[in-house]
């Protein structure tokens, strides 16, 4: 059989097994076995395990499991909570402020924790109830955490960006560094549209007070007092020196980012003991449980993800897909668009770490030689992929979110976050008409990347 056949009856198979409900990592696993027995040699099969491990004998991988220890600490306290409520104090005279304290929130908690869900169920958990006890609609309360939750694949330190770092083989460091301006730009976009949709929710109840009708929460003003907004910064300040203390230690050249994560995950430990006295063996139980299930999981999809590309690369799948691209002589820009078209339909049906591990050996070697920083892309192709948390069908922030607020209704939720979806798309054409949003730090920081 050709190439071309083979490629295209790896790519059925997988669609089938991954239909048929099978988890992802074990229908990957399964297809690239299946087609090891067919098409490679017999002895192959006996190398499995040894493919999986040299594939993942990465000294960056390993940071993986130690930045999801440093999010289950944050996200098993209250810091979530009180973040929350240190923001809304400071924020309650902007209109649409506690919208805003959301977004704001959202960003901090995923800066420290890297997860998206745990971001949502952390901020959505405080924020939900509080929003909609003060009148906001249930579709912009649901909106606004699931998509501020998305940050959390963006901001460093993202897991999700450290698997595209391994594909790509580009410096973690500098990828983290170029996830920073696009970050600060659709918080800057999703808080914009906060205080925006406030006001029209805004002016509609109070239309309705004014012709006789019943006066809305939304309408009602809190007031803090400076002592009491002063009084709920002692719970923060810790949280966010953590946050600053693991980026200088990465930045300054004083940890590599395993041992950065490391230094994480013990301050972490260390501040919930002190502040919310977490450190009891039954306190402590369900973070390590939660750590090592999550690890787990993930470290089985990248496991099986990259045999499945290993396995794509030895039957010449990947190049031949590859240099099937480039003869189609697409226009740059033609090219790029193409690609992110089809992150946007994986987004559909696969997490950001299996679309990153599955697509990387066909869409980068185009890429470069179409002269794209590989760098900025990555930072492109993730935002894309946040699109994927908040649209059906898969959505995991969506269905988080369900979690949280079951009395928002699914439909509710979907309609709350499509304006995101929209901010998100507007935010990728800046990228591509202003690249030095995401490229303009890591330059001034870590020098210009020859390797471009």
């Amino acid at each position: 059989m050709s190439v071309f056949g083979i490629g295209i009856a790896y790519g059925v198979a997988t669609l089938l097994v991954m239909f048929s409900g099978m988890p992802i990592a074990f229908a990957l696993g399964a297809v690239a076995v299946v087609f090891m027995g067919i098409y490679m040699p017999s002895a192959s099969l006996d190398t499995v395990t040894q493919n999986v491990y040299e594939e993942m004998a990465s000294i960056t991988l390993l940071s993986i499991p130690l930045f999801i220890l440093k999010g289950a600490a944050i996200g098993k306290s209250r810091a979530g909570h009180d973040l929350y409520s240190a923001l809304h104090a400071w924020l309650h005279r902007v209109p649409g402020g506690l919208g805003v304290a959301n977004v704001f929130a959202c960003a901090l908690f995923a800066a420290m924790a890297g997860s998206s869900p745990a971001t949502c169920a952390a901020i959505g958990s405080a924020g939900i109830p509080e929003m909609r006890k003060r009148g906001y609609s249930g579709g912009f309360a649901a909106g606004i955490i699931a998509a501020g939750g998305t940050l959390g694949i963006l901001l460093p330190p993202s897991i999700t960006m450290i698997l595209f770092a391994v594909a790509a083989e580009k410096s973690l460091g500098r990828l983290f560094l170029a996830g920073i301006g696009p970050g600060l730009l659709l918080v800057s976009l999703f808080g914009f549209y906060a205080v925006y949709r406030f006001r029209r929710e805004y002016a509609a109840a109070e239309a309705i007070y004014k012709n006789g009708g019943p006066e809305a929460a939304i309408l009602a003003r809190d007031e803090y007092t400076l002592a009491e907004r002063f009084s709920v910064l002692p719970r923060v300040i810790p949280f966010v020196l953590l946050l600053t203390g693991v980026m200088a230690a990465l930045y300054g050249g004083f940890a590599t980012p395993s041992e950065t994560a490391g230094l994480g995950g013990l301050l972490a430990l260390g501040l919930i003991a002190a502040i919310y006295g977490v450190w009891r063996p039954e306190d402590l139980g369900p973070i390590m449980k939660s750590t090592i299930r999550e690890s787990t999981m993930l470290m089985m999809i990248i496991g099986m993800s990259l045999l499945y590309s290993y396995v794509m690369s030895y039957l010449h799948i990947s190049q031949s897909a590859a240099e099937s691209v480039v003869a189609m002589h697409l226009p740059r820009w033609g090219l790029l668009f193409a690609i992110l078209v089809m992150v946007v339909v994986l987004g559909f049906f696969l997490p950001p770490v299996s679309i990153i591990l599955m697509t990387a050996p066909i869409i980068l070697p185009p890429l470069r030689a179409a002269n794209f920083d590989i760098i900025w892309f990555g930072v492109v192709m993730t935002i894309v992929m946040e699109m994927g948390l908040i649209h059906p069908p898969v959505g995991l922030n969506i269905f988080v979110i369900r979690n949280v607020a079951p009395d928002i209704s699914l439909s509710e939720v979907i309609w709350g976050t499509l304006p995101f979806v929209l901010l998100m798309m507007g935010a990728v054409l800046l990228l591509c008409l202003v690249p030095e949003i995401s490229t303009l730090l890591p330059d001034l920081v870590m020098g210009p990347d020859g390797s471009r």
